[in-house]
């Protein structure tokens, strides 16, 4: 069997939170990263397991980068990104990736936006992943400790994405709350729920059609870092923004 490996490398952009990534073919990998590939592909297949490596890498934002996702890899490689690399929002993301000439042509147009919303929106983390973009919030930057009341700062940001996104009519959202570990479990999970909820109420209230956004809350489920820190809770507090091509603009 043939293997493709893909390597990602960061590249500035003229804006400094904005970057995207090279892919090229390389022989030359790690043993551990050469043993990971052995466990993966016997059970997702090439061209899942094509989309996997897109999606781990940190940011994407190529115009033909749409393409190597290979038609078909659709909402089983979605499920299966979201479980292997603990990325809900980029799970959501890859699961509605089409690849071929629309993926090109999706990909192009997120290419755009994420640029657009990187200076237009301060306060977020913007990344390219696929065929999409995510946007990361710190929750300390939106809430107030223990609640999921949209803060007046933040409300600027929101409305902000609510411009970018009433450009880019043919896109749909999946917002995710996250939390740190401090707490039950339970309730982290209801906390995180409630902001994702209280996110897409304050978007539509600006404007955004309801059924374009779906929530879901992961509570302490998927950290990005460590919580015995509590550098490592602020990153772990967020809401991420997975923005993706609607049924309509998949359509071939």
């Amino acid at each position: 069997m043939r293997t493709a490996y893909v390597f990602c490398a960061m590249v500035p952009d003229a804006h400094p939170r904005y970057s995207f990534t090279m892919k090229t073919n390389s022989k030359d990998l790690s043993r551990s990263a050469r043993a990971a590939h052995w466990r993966i592909v016997p059970v997702l297949g090439a061209a899942a397991y094509l989309a996997l490596g897109l999606a781990a890498c940190s940011t994407l934002s190529q115009k033909g980068k749409g393409a190597i996702l290979g038609a078909g890899a659709g909402a089983a490689v979605g499920a299966v990104v979201g479980n292997q690399t603990g990325s809900t929002a980029r799970g959501a993301i890859i699961g509605a990736a089409v690849g071929g000439l629309a993926g090109t042509i999706i990909g192009h147009q997120m290419d755009q936006q994420a640029k657009q919303i990187a200076i237009a929106v301060p306060g977020a983390t913007v990344e390219r992943v696929g065929e999409g973009i995510q946007v990361t919030f710190a929750s300390g930057l939106m809430f107030d400790f223990d609640s999921d009341r949209i803060r007046p700062e933040a409300a600027s940001n929101l409305r902000a994405l609510t411009s970018s996104l009433a450009e880019y009519p043919n896109t749909d959202l999946m917002i995710v709350g996250h939390t740190d570990a401090l707490g039950s479990t339970d309730y982290n999970q209801t906390l995180s729920q409630q902001r994702a909820q209280s996110v897409a109420d304050y978007l539509t209230s600006q404007g955004l059609r309801a059924s374009r956004a779906r929530t879901a809350g992961r509570g302490e489920m998927e950290p990005l870092a460590a919580n015995t820190t509590e550098g490592g809770r602020q990153q772990n507090r967020r809401v991420e923004v997975a923005i993706y091509a609607n049924a309509a603009a998949r359509k071939p």
